[in-house]
This record gives structure tokens, sequence and C-alpha cells, in this order.
């Protein structure tokens, strides 16, 4: 995708983002017209096997920045997070990859009123890679509607909280609970604000792809 003429835009859907698509139209038909969707979320391999479609294996948002950003020669632009997040997320995939050029870093917000800034802020910057942390469905909306406007940008990726790992800002689950598939216990227990989301995920849509099958064999 990089390396062809055209643009493409990555997901990286999680239970909680399926959910959302459910009563968000416009968020669905992103998912469904997408260039690729990664599935980063142990609860997506589980519901595939369910179904009798098995999903190889979970590729998370961070691990497949940082395999990218150790390898490209094209120049990449962060977007989004907190105050100074995406800085020092650049400086962190920077160590790993001296030769990796960062095109730049932006804050701003997913609101219309600061799109066009942030467009003209990428365009001159040189940017073939933009990861977008706004959260799901905001980053992707925003890139859905903004990337022909961006015709420099060759791939466009929504990475949620990624920067925040990278930056220090939240620390990843140990090896050992992301191979069990519990790193969503352990981003509660970093934040416990997010028990809505959490239930969403590990409760709510389990019921759903559990009535689906149902509706499918009866």
């Amino acid at each position: 995708m990089i390396a062809s003429t055209g643009q493409h835009h990555v997901l990286t859907p999680n239970p909680e983002m399926l959910l959302a698509s459910r009563s968000n139209p416009a968020f669905r038909s992103v998912l469904q017209y997408s260039s690729l969707n990664v599935p980063d979320g142990v609860g997506l391999l589980l519901a595939s096997m369910f179904l009798g479609n098995p999903i190889r294996e979970r590729v998370s948002g961070i691990d497949l920045i940082t395999a990218l950003c150790r390898v490209t020669d094209q120049p990449v632009f962060l977007l989004g997070a907190g105050p100074g997040v995406a800085e020092r997320a650049a400086e962190v995939l920077h160590k790993q990859n001296p030769s990796l050029f960062i095109a730049g870093t932006y804050g701003g917000s997913p609101n219309a009123a600061e799109e066009a800034a942030i467009i003209e802020r990428i365009n001159q910057s040189g940017a073939k890679i933009l990861f977008v942390a706004y959260g799901a469905p905001r980053q992707d909306l925003w890139i859905a509607r903004n990337l022909k406007r961006m015709p420099g940008v060759g791939v466009a990726m929504g990475v949620g909280g990624s920067f925040d790992f990278l930056a220090g800002v939240l620390t990843r689950a140990p090896k050992w609970m992301r191979s069990i598939g519990l790193e969503w216990l352990f981003r509660l227990l970093q934040q416990p604000s997010r028990i809505g989301r959490i239930f969403n995920a590990v409760v709510v849509f389990p019921l759903i792809v559990l009535l689906t099958e149902k509706r499918q064999g009866s």
C-alpha cells in the first residue's frame, strides 16, 4: 500500500468498535470499505472461531505501528493524543529506528473547525504515512472525510491509544497477560473510568455474537 500510488485507510477494529458500528452507519461504512482491517482484540479472534471463520491472529495497533516504523523509509506524521504525547511517541519510534523520518507531530482535535489547518500542516510536511490518535470512531471518520484532501498520504491509520503507550503515559500489559487475552483487565486497572467500554467489549459483544449464531442456525 505504501509503495502504491493510491490512498489507503487502515483500521484496527476491536469488539467495542464493532458494537459502535451497529448504531453508527457512517462508521460501519468506513469499516466495510477500508483498505485493510487489522483485528486488534482477542474478542474478535474468539468470535471468529465461534462463528466458523477463524482469524489467524491478533495484531494490535501499537505492534503494527512499531513494526512498520522499524522498516519504512517513508516520512511519518503523528496526529492526535494529549499535549506533548505525539512528540514523545515520535522520539521513542525514532530511537527504535534512527533512520525513521518523522515528518511532523501535532495534537489538535477532530473538530471540523480545525480540519483545514491540520490538513495544511500535514500536506506541507510531506508525510506519506499518517497515524491518527483521536480514538474510535472519531479518528476513522476524520480520516474518511479528509484523506483525499491529503494527496501525499498513501496510508492513514487510526491508532487509538497507541501514542499513550509509546510515550509511557500508559503502561502496556505484560506479555503473559496479552498472550491469554487479559490485556483489557490490565487496562481497566490503570483506567477504571473505562469500565463501561470494557463491559461492552467483554460482556455485550459476546452476547451479540451468541445471538447472531443462534439466528443463523435457526
